[in-house]
């Protein structure tokens, strides 16, 4: 960590902004017992700005209650300029919608988790939130339905027709409202690359938190899909996905925090934020061979060619 960059006021505890919306726990993340509860230092701002094409405002990780405003200025900060926020259930999909009225540099996404799906379903409730994603979907700072997709990693085999169900109806929502797609794929490469053929893929699809190898690098670099990397490739032990982006074509790349999720080396084990994302874009630029300044331009426009202008 830089010794020289203090947290930003916004993440000590000691200064809780209470402005605007403060983040409350969802029922698909919040804080994970014995992590470390104080947020990192501050990185070297980046030379240009980028955006963080994934976060979970809502979810408390710190010690510091952390309002939107308050988040995005500590971001703008170190030179992240706007982000995407995503929600996976009901309560964070219409928090989305309320975050996205409070400030222009937040767009929105929403959509239901697939490891909420088969709770959903077997409580006879997945129709009729699929309904209400839909009318949030509706508002103009929405752009994306995610996160969606497959997790074979959480959701034992009773509950993955419920999970591929609850896939296809978010791929056809995205289609039908012509938004970009934002999909969770753990341990579930195949299924989501053939789910995505046989029911036609959106015109942009996001692959967010890349956790695919070479392989699947190609086959996005071979169907126009965006890879969305996160802090995840700065882990000494993600061999495969600093190989997969070492592959991957360079106007299909974007960067993500997960945000409090998946934090950077060197912080891992700390609250994530998306001040913390010059740690990433560093990463790659290294692993890359591209200057900081040069990739982070790229970065900022594929985003942008997904979800359309922040203004």
């Amino acid at each position: 960590m830089s010794s020289s960059a203090s947290v930003p006021h916004q993440y000590r505890a000691a200064e809780q902004s209470d402005d605007d919306v403060s983040g409350t726990p969802s029922s698909s993340g919040g804080g994970k017992r014995g992590r470390k509860r104080d947020y990192p230092y501050a990185p070297v701002p980046l030379p240009v700005s980028v955006i963080d094409n994934h976060t979970h405002l809502d979810f408390e990780e710190g010690l510091a209650q952390v309002g939107v405003k308050d988040a995005l200025d500590a971001a703008e900060a170190v030179g992240v300029k706007g982000a995407v926020q995503v929600g996976c259930d009901l309560a964070s999909s219409r928090f989305t919608v309320q975050a996205v009225e409070l400030d222009h540099r937040l767009l929105g996404a929403v959509a239901l988790h697939p490891n909420d799906a088969p709770e959903l379903a077997l409580a006879g409730g997945l129709e009729s939130a699929l309904t209400e994603i839909e009318q949030l979907a509706a508002h103009p700072r929405v752009r994306a339905i995610g996160e969606t997709g497959l997790d074979y990693f959480r959701t034992g085999e009773s509950g993955l027709a419920a999970q591929r169900y609850s896939f296809r109806r978010h791929i056809e929502l995205a289609k039908r409202l012509g938004l970009a797609l934002q999909i969770h794929d753990r341990d579930a490469h195949r299924d989501v690359v053939a789910t995505l053929k046989e029911e036609g893929a959106p015109a942009k699809v996001v692959l967010h938190c890349f956790s695919g190898d070479e392989e699947l690098a190609r086959i996005c670099n071979d169907n126009g899909w965006y890879m969305s990397f996160s802090g995840t490739v700065t882990f000494k032990n993600a061999h495969d996905i600093r190989a997969a982006l070492a592959v991957a074509d360079p106007h299909l790349i974007m960067v993500e925090t997960d945000a409090p999720f998946l934090t950077p080396h060197p912080c891992r084990g700390l609250p994530n934020a998306s001040y913390m994302i010059p740690y990433t874009v560093r990463s790659m630029a290294e692993l890359l061979g591209q200057d900081v300044a040069r990739l982070g331009t790229l970065l900022a426009a594929n985003t942008e060619a997904v979800y359309g202008s922040w203004a």
